[in-house]
Order: structure tokens, then C-alpha cells, then sequence
């Protein structure tokens, strides 16, 4: 058994001001850029450096759901520069898409083939330590051994995952996600859930006294602050911040479900448009804990949340309660204008249909699909995104 977090987690307001004491001679920060320059924190992330005594340069443009292309570049201007920090700066694209640049800066003879299998890394921080600074509030990679890079040519998103990509040093501001756009208030949100729930609920080896505590924590502040995070509370939004690293250093070790897998397999699936990571999640996951609780084990985790967040009652089976986990997730859901599956949001059914073969094959090589409490085959996950696409009741 092993619990990996990042050696320092500096939190709360003005927490960036932490780059100050960094020690080194140059620092290369990666961004997406725009939100990131607009608010001014990209400046004062080079500012602090600078006062830290480090020569800076600046690495901007990665997209949304990086791609393998942008991990490549980013790394080539790692090895001409030769920083000995890498500083992550944004959301889970920059920071995700640093992680592989990391990899590939210290290694540059490695393939993108040999690290898409899991825990196959090779010994990193022989050139570079990694600070990542996160500015939205879900996927929890400045705290995680995970990164998702896309492969825009096969249409298929990779989680990565070893702990050599744990950052040494996540800085948790809650200042940066005050920008965030409802939209993404609502899907990173929902994704943070969905990492609390599945680490929770994830097979008996990478769960259990060390990670369940940090879930159930999540759970409670995501139920609490997510609505009102979205409709731009200000303190809801540091409560999010908060909850989402908790969840991801649950799930970083936990590991997570077949939610995930089939989130990373759809999102650049489709020509009707990107799916986003914790929008599909959102719509997943219902459906995903009615497959899963067929499994007994699954079904009692499932009953715990929902008396942990108090909305049951007394008398009321496993079922029962699980159930009215599931009827709060679509709650959130509504009140988030998140779309009851994938038909609603926009895929052509057309197009669902002749592509959920091969979907669902992909869906079953996903690192999460392992740890996941019921075991699922690729004839099951035809069944199971079938419901996910219509928002029908899985009962098989």
C-alpha cells in the first residue's frame, strides 16, 4: 500500500506569494495563457519568481485537452532553456500538459507509447523539481500522480499515471478560481464529485482509512457549495477550491471507476463538438452508480455517502439510499444546466451508434476501468453509454 501527496501544500489567500522562497536558477512557467495574463496572476507568478532570484520564461498556449503535439514542444523548449523548476499555472490542461513535458524534458529519447502505460515511468527530478498552481476547481492535478493528454489523430484521451508526476509543491489560492466562468464552475465541480465518489467506492487495494476520510469530507463540501460556488459566491468558491484538492488527494491514491474511463474515451470522440471531462462526468455518473450497485460492497459505500451528507432517513435500506444519491447528483445537475445525457448535450445518434463499438472497446483499456467495483466488459459499457446517451435507468 502506498499514500502520495506533494512533499508542501501551501493554501489560502495570497498562497502564491509562496514562489518567492523558491530556490533555483531558472523557472519555466507553463500556461494556457489568456485567463491566466487577463487577471493578472500569469505577472505575478513571473514577478514572484524573479524575486526569488530565477531567470523566467514563460511557455503559454496549451489548449484545452492538451494535445500530444503541445506535450512535444513544450518539452523541446524545456531542453533549451534547462530550468530547474517547472511551474504550472492554470487549469488542468497547462498543468496536465506540463507533467508529460516533465517527463519528456528529462528523457527525451522516452515514446509517448511507453508512459501511456500505467506506473511506467522512469525516475524524474534529475533535472527539474514541479510546482503546480491550479486556477480551477476540479481536476485536483496539482496534488495528483495523473495527467490526461489527448491524441487529436485517434480521437482518444490518455490518463496518464505514476507517482513520479506527483508535483512537489501544489499551490492551493483560492483567489485564481474567483475567474472561472459559470460553465466551468459547473463541470469542474461536478468532476471533483465524481473523483470523491469513485475513490470511495474503488476496489479494496488503493482505498480504505487513508483515502476515505478526505472523500467523505469532499462529498459534504461539494454538496454544500457547488450551487452556490456557481452563482458566484465568493467564499463558496475557496470552500470548492478546498474540497476539490481534498478529493484529489483521495483519488490520486484510490485511484477511480468506469465513469472516468468512459469520460476519457467520449470527450474527442464526437463531430458535433468536445464533450467536456466533467460535464460527461456529471452525466455518467448516475448511471454508473446503478451498474455499480449490483455489487454489495459498492452499494454500502454508496449508503455511507448519503447518510454522511445526511439525506436519509431512518429505516431506510442500502438501496433506498443509494438511490437518493443518485436523484441529488441529478439535482446538481439541473441546477448546474448540465444536459441528462449525451443525446440532450448534442451527439448525433447516427454517429453514437456506429462509433459506440469501438468506444467501448477503448473504454475497457482505460487505466480507471481496473479499479473499478464491478467488473465491466466491453458488451457492458455498450450497454452502459447506451443509457448515458438516451438517460435511461440501468437495471442489468
Amino acid at each position: 500500500m502506498r499514500f502520495t501527496l506533494p512533499r508542501d501544500i501551501y493554501f489560502g489567500e495570497g498562497a502564491l506569494a509562496e514562489l518567492k522562497n523558491l530556490k533555483g536558477k531558472k523557472a519555466i512557467i507553463v500556461t494556457g495563457g489568456h485567463a491566466m495574463q487577463k487577471f493578472g496572476f500569469l505577472a505575478k507568478t513571473e514577478e514572484y519568481l524573479k524575486e526569488a532570484g530565477m531567470e523566467v520564461r514563460t511557455f503559454e498556449g496549451v489548449e484545452n485537452d492538451p494535445s500530444v503535439q503541445t506535450v512535444m514542444k513544450g518539452a523541446a523548449a524545456m531542453r533549451e532553456f534547462e530550468p530547474d523548476w517547472i511551474v504550472a499555472l492554470g487549469g488542468g490542461s497547462p498543468i496536465d500538459a506540463a507533467k508529460a513535458m516533465w517527463v519528456f524534458y528529462e528523457y527525451p529519447n522516452e515514446t509517448f507509447e511507453n508512459i501511456i502505460q500505467p506506473y511506467s515511468f522512469p525516475t524524474l527530478r534529475k533535472k527539474a523539481h514541479f510546482v503546480a498552481i491550479g486556477s480551477t476547481s476540479g481536476t485536483a492535478t496539482e496534488v495528483t500522480a495523473f495527467a490526461v493528454i489527448t491524441d487529436p489523430e485517434k480521437g482518444i484521451k490518455y490518463p496518464l499515471a505514476d507517482f513520479n508526476i506527483t508535483p512537489d509543491i501544489a499551490i492551493v489560492d483560492p483567489d485564481l478560481p474567483q475567474t472561472m466562468p459559470k460553465s466551468v464552475t459547473a463541470f469542474t465541480g461536478m468532476d471533483a464529485l465524481t473523483h470523491a465518489t469513485e475513490a470511495y467506492v474503488a476496489n479494496y487495494l488503493t482505498n480504505g482509512d487513508f483515502t476515505d476520510p478526505l472523500c467523505l469530507r469532499a462529498i459534504d463540501l461539494i454538496v454544500k457549495y457547488l450551487v452556490k460556488s456557481y452563482n458566484g459566491d465568493k467564499e463558496a468558491r475557496a470552500e470548492m477550491h478546498y474540497a476539490q484538492c481534498l478529493a484529489g488527494m483521495a483519488f490520486s491514491n484510490a485511484l477511480l471507476g468506469i465513469c472516468h474511463s468512459m469520460a476519457h474515451k467520449t470527450g474527442a470522440a464526437f463531430s458535433t463538438g468536445h464533450v467536456p471531462h466533467g460535464e460527461a462526468n456529471a452525466m455518467y455518473l448516475p448511471h454508473v452508480i446503478e451498474w455499480n450497485r449490483k455489487d454489495p460492497r459498492a452499494l454500502r459505500k454508496y449508503a455511507e455517502i448519503a447518510d454522511h451528507i445526511h439525506i436519509t432517513e431512518a429505516g431506510d435500506s442500502d438501496e433506498v439510499k443509494c438511490q437518493k444519491y443518485i436523484n441529488l447528483i441529478y439535482k446538481l445537475n439541473e441546477e448546474l444546466n448540465i444536459p441528462h445525457g449525451l443525446k440532450e448535450f448534442g451527439v448525433k445518434e447516427d454517429e453514437f451508434k456506429e462509433k459506440l463499438p469501438q468506444i467501448a472497446k477503448n473504454a475497457v483499456l482505460d487505466a480507471c476501468t481496473f479499479e473499478n467495483p464491478r467488473k465491466t466488459e466491453a458488451a457492458d459499457f455498450e450497454k452502459i453509454l447506451t443509457a448515458c446517451y438516451y438517460n435511461t435507468v440501468i437495471d442489468f
